[in-house]
């Protein structure tokens, strides 16, 4: 099938290197030049693990191309994919200003029936409204389905080509018949659902999983309390296949680029709506006091913090990824630097993104050691292999004092007792 996708952001380029490895022919389109001009050449913006090979390989194949012009992807294709960003905006509502904008060159140019597919996340009731905006234009036929993505940064490959399920929100028999024709070299489960059921699962899945990992970090705090092992609790609880083990692993709140703005964004969409989501309310306020919460150990363990060097290890939401977009480690930093303390930092793959928002603001190192050198205090942010691997008898050495808060829980307490560290974690 022949494929067009608007946007080379982390879902567009994704989805379109994937779509061209299961065999269609795929077009990419992103209004950056220098973007495109580098995907071109098999250059990938941002980390993510086989992508950039992925790229290469159907560039080769010529399976998947880059264009910076929207009309010589639209007339050939059959299927028109909207994967432009929906950045939140001050009050949480998702700015659909991108889609919009799309939507209006979508229908300046088609010149034949399409199905248009809609990969943003965005609110319900958003389909209709772009199904309006194409037709304003365009007084042919065409089918407008909503297409949710569900790809974790780092694995993100993996999860587009062994998906666990695929959600196809649409109208009729003939647009879903050809999305399943594009799905069906992945043998995987799809789902069809009316279109504002398709949005709302988008959201739905998110909002609960962050519900879940705000759950988890208020129980980590009872725990810290009365004695108890997080990690313990974890899988008990996830052993009852009603509640799942995945998503109940204690640190410092959730981040990224999709988490926080979901939640946010379901939050002023059911209050426009009228309805008052109190439990969100809940999990928002949570993740942003599991973050204090760091800063107040820090303080308790160093006797204030005021002049204090503290050492960081990741700077990354999460392991795999160079992305910084509401990343904890980084908003616990700044929090760390307004009391006075000199900041340290090494993260093995976003470092260059990291210094956009830090740079000269905090010291950026070249290995985890150097930031632990001479630091009164060692946080681990991420949790990268390379941090579990490290050898921590060295890292005692170089620390002014073995102080360590460990904001992933990826050593032992007794062990890093053992070793000699005054050893803080999540909920042990």
């Amino acid at each position: 099938m022949k494929i067009a996708i608007i946007g080379t952001g982390y879902v567009g380029l994704v989805s379109g290197a994937c779509l061209a490895e299961i065999g269609h022919n795929v077009i990419c389109v992103d209004l950056d030049c220098e973007k495109i001009k580098n995907l071109k050449k098999g250059t990938v913006p941002f980390y993510e693990p086989g992508l950039d090979k992925l790229v290469k390989k159907n560039i080769k194949n010529k399976k998947l191309f880059f264009e910076t012009d929207l009309t010589k992807a639209l007339p050939q294709s059959e299927i028109i994919f909207i994967a432009v960003g929906t950045p939140a905006m001050r009050n949480g509502e998702a700015n659909l200003s991108y889609v919009e904008k799309v939507a209006e060159e979508i229908g300046r140019n088609l010149k034949k029936y399409a199905v248009v597919a809609i990969k943003s996340t965005v609110p319900p009731k958003t389909c209709e409204k772009i199904k309006n905006l194409v037709s304003k234009y365009y007084d042919g036929q065409f089918d407008l389905v909503s297409n949710p993505e569900f790809l974790r940064e780092g694995s993100a490959v993996e999860d587009f080509m062994k998906p666990d399920r695929i959600i196809i929100g649409a109208q009729n028999e003939k647009a879903k018949n050809i999305m399943r024709e594009l799905y069906s070299p992945l043998n995987a489960l799809i789902y069809t659902t009316r279109l504002e059921s398709s949005e709302m699962i988008k959201y739905a899945s998110n909002a609960f999983l962050a519900t879940k990992i705000s759950f988890i970090n208020e129980i980590a705090n009872v725990c810290e309390e009365i004695g108890a092992d997080v990690g313990e609790i974890s899988k008990g609880m996830g052993l009852d296949p009603r509640i799942g083990k995945e998503f109940l692993k204690a640190g410092i709140g959730y981040g990224g680029s999709c988490f926080p703005k979901d939640v946010r964004a379901l939050r002023h969409s059911s209050g426009v709506n009228g309805y008052d989501f109190c439990l969100l309310k809940s999990v928002i306020k949570v993740n942003n006091r599991q973050r204090q919460l760091t800063v107040k150990k820090a303080k308790k363990l160093l006797g204030g913090l005021k002049n204090k060097i503290i050492g960081v290890w990741g700077l990354a939401f999460k392991a795999n990824t160079d992305d910084i977009r509401e990343s904890a480690a980084v908003e616990i930093i700044k929090m760390f630097l307004k009391n006075g303390v000199k900041v340290k930092v090494y993260d093995p793959i976003a470092m260059a993104n990291a210094k956009k928002e830090l740079s000269g603001k905090v010291v950026f190192c070249e290995d985890l050691y150097e930031a632990a050198d001479k630091s009164d205090l060692l946080f681990i942010a991420t949790d990268w292999d390379e941090f579990k691997k490290t050898d921590l008898l060295k890292v005692k050495k170089l620390l002014s004092e073995p102080k360590i808060i460990d904001g992933r829980n990826i050593f032992s307490p007794s062990e890093m007792k053992e070793i000699g560290f005054e050893y803080w974690s999540v909920g042990r």
